[in-house]
């Protein structure tokens, strides 16, 4: 199988609320994504914040900032990074979509090897209409 083109590899940073009982917070998140599916690398910024790569067929992060909501973690709310919270969860979703996944879906990253195997130029494409290849 290929490798994924680098522009699904995405890395975000993820801020978090300094007024949190746990004081490290953000060692504490590291901990737990290095361990999801589709997260390749998480570093610890600072004590407030991490960055974290990840495949966007796998994962996305809206689905990473729920993973640590309803895992205790509070993520910084204040406006400015709610509206980058906001324009990139708009712009994963139109690239999945554009992609062939589908919110939900857990056979995303199949789909998208398929639609890169039928658009390549290869020689075992047969251009004939679907009832001359019954025919023959």
């Amino acid at each position: 199988m290929e490798k994924p083109c680098e522009s699904l590899y995405k890395r975000r940073e993820i801020a978090f609320c300094t007024l949190h009982p746990d004081p490290q917070q953000a060692r504490s998140a590291a901990t737990f994504l290095g361990e999801i599916k589709g997260v390749s690398h998480v570093e610890v910024v600072h004590k407030a914040a991490i960055e974290v790569q990840y495949l966007l067929v796998a994962i996305t992060l809206a689905e990473i900032e729920d993973l640590l909501v309803q895992n205790g973690f509070h993520l910084d709310n204040r406006l400015m990074h709610k509206i980058k919270r906001a324009l990139y969860h708009y712009t994963e979703d139109t690239q999945r979509a554009n992609l062939g996944c589908n919110k939900g879906d857990p056979n995303c990253t199949e789909k998208v090897f398929v639609n890169r195997y039928r658009n390549r130029d290869h020689g075992c494409q047969d251009d004939r209409p679907d009832h001359w290849r019954r025919y023959l």
